[in-house]
């Protein structure tokens, strides 16, 4: 349904995908894609969606590859591609091949990033597109007895002089070439010059585009989010396809090398970048160093997460407003849940000593994750602190959720079982429910 007979969704979408625009500005993503993404058609669509982000602020380094270019040129001299471990084997006339290929790709790119059509999503993008000789190689050698000639891998990249385009607003755009210092050309493979990109740029993501989809366990189940141990667990079974595996093992060297987050989506998904960013649990597989998902202490960094979270519900009525100011005077007593450093959810809890109770207050979790245990994981780390603290019961005061609340072992109480401080503070006018929960 257009957004335009219905607002309402087109407001929700919006909201929805803030936080993880304010997240991703400023941040560098490096996104590596093959060959085939152009022979199958979706070189616009990828260009369009990566003018968004580009738009929103995030620093682009695009990485591509040209192995069906290559073959359709050897084809056209009469040559046969030859391969060795899945790495193309390249002669004097492979490179050439290579040379004429990445130089094709390279201006199909250009062009499609200078579109600037009305009514289209490219329309006054003005995206520029810096590339170069930025990437220093060596030859690969002579690997179990086979001599793989021109081609390389890489032995340096120009951090420098790429940080220097990103810095003036430009998209850098790689090819799947590297030069040595003798002036020599190598062709080299897309995923070895994305991951070595990422890693010597620092970069916070590392998105392959990739022909093989995301990463399946051994029932073919997708695989959302893979930790570094689970990744090499997975390629010790050998179960997946070459390419899969190969996606795998570079989205791991990269997050051992210092890259925060690495991304496999699949290229024949329209928009998998923009849903793999911008949903929950994204479209593809996303290998990291630990679990996403971290329900931690809260900080003053973390008001404005926490304020966007709450404020819908203070609108409402659910919650008591809360100002910044007053946010950031007790931002020690909240918890967080975050993923991928955005906030889901937050509690806090307010402690009375001297009557050996807590009040959990503030609990509130993205309508776009509710149902997923967050609630409840929020309710029993409130719990944790508030024994550690030494107290006895939890109450909390609710006007919508009394249900909830029983479900988790809450009971019925009145006000004049809160403690003496939280007893003249209470809002009569509200008529908030009273429950408690003794801590075992």
């Amino acid at each position: 349904m257009p957004y335009h007979s219905e607002p309402h969704q087109f407001v929700a979408w919006l909201r929805a995908v803030a936080p993880y625009i304010h997240a991703f500005r400023g941040k560098t993503l490096v996104i590596g894609f093959a060959g085939e993404l152009v022979t199958r058609g979706r070189l616009n669509a990828l260009v369009q969606d990566l003018s968004l982000l580009h738009a929103m602020g995030m620093r682009l380094v695009l990485v591509y590859g040209s192995r069906p270019q290559i073959d359709e040129q050897m084809s056209l001299r009469g040559a046969t591609s030859r391969y060795h471990a899945g790495l193309r084997i390249t002669d004097s006339v492979a490179l050439e091949c290579a040379k004429e290929a990445a130089g094709e790709t390279r201006l199909d790119i250009e062009a499609a990033f200078s579109q600037g059509l009305p009514n289209t999503p490219m329309a006054h993008a003005a995206v520029r597109v810096v590339s170069g000789n930025f990437v220093t190689a060596r030859p690969v050698g002579i690997v179990d007895g086979v001599d793989f000639e021109h081609t390389g891998v890489v032995r340096k990249v120009d951090v420098q002089a790429i940080r220097l385009a990103l810095n003036s607003g430009a998209l850098v755009l790689l090819p799947p070439l590297g030069f040595s210092p003798t002036g020599e050309a190598f062709n080299l493979g897309m995923e070895d010059l994305a991951c070595a990109t990422a890693i010597a740029l620092d970069a916070d993501k590392l998105i392959f585009v990739s022909e093989s989809g995301g990463i399946v366990d051994e029932e073919g189940a997708q695989l959302t989010e893979i930790t570094e141990g689970t990744a090499r667990s997975i390629l010790a079974a050998g179960y997946l396809p070459r390419d899969a595996a190969d996606y795998l093992r570079y989205a791991l060297k990269a997050c051992d090398g210092g890259v925060a987050r690495a991304h496999i989506v699949p290229v024949d998904m329209d928009g998998s970048v923009l849903l793999e960013l911008f949903l929950h649990d994204g479209v593809g597989s996303m290998v990291v160093e630990e679990t996403l998902e971290a329900l931690r202490e809260a900080t003053l960094d973390d008001v404005g997460g926490i304020l966007s979270i709450i404020r819908p519900l203070e609108d409402d009525g659910t919650l008591v407003k809360r100002d910044r100011a007053l946010m950031e005077r007790e931002i020690a007593n909240f918890t967080v849940i975050e993923h991928d450093g955005v906030i889901f959810g937050c509690a806090a809890l307010y402690a009375f000593p001297e009557d050996g109770i807590g009040e959990l207050a503030c609990l509130a979790v993205n309508p776009q994750v509710q149902g997923q245990g967050d609630g409840e994981r929020l309710l029993q780390r409130i719990e944790q602190r508030a024994r550690a603290a030494g107290l006895k019961r939890l109450f909390v005061l609710t006007t919508r959720t009394a249900h909830w609340f029983q479900k988790r072992g809450f009971v019925v109480g009145s006000v004049d079982d809160l403690p003496r401080a939280r007893k003249n503070l209470y809002n009569w006018q509200r008529k908030s429910q009273v429950l408690f929960k003794a801590l075992g």
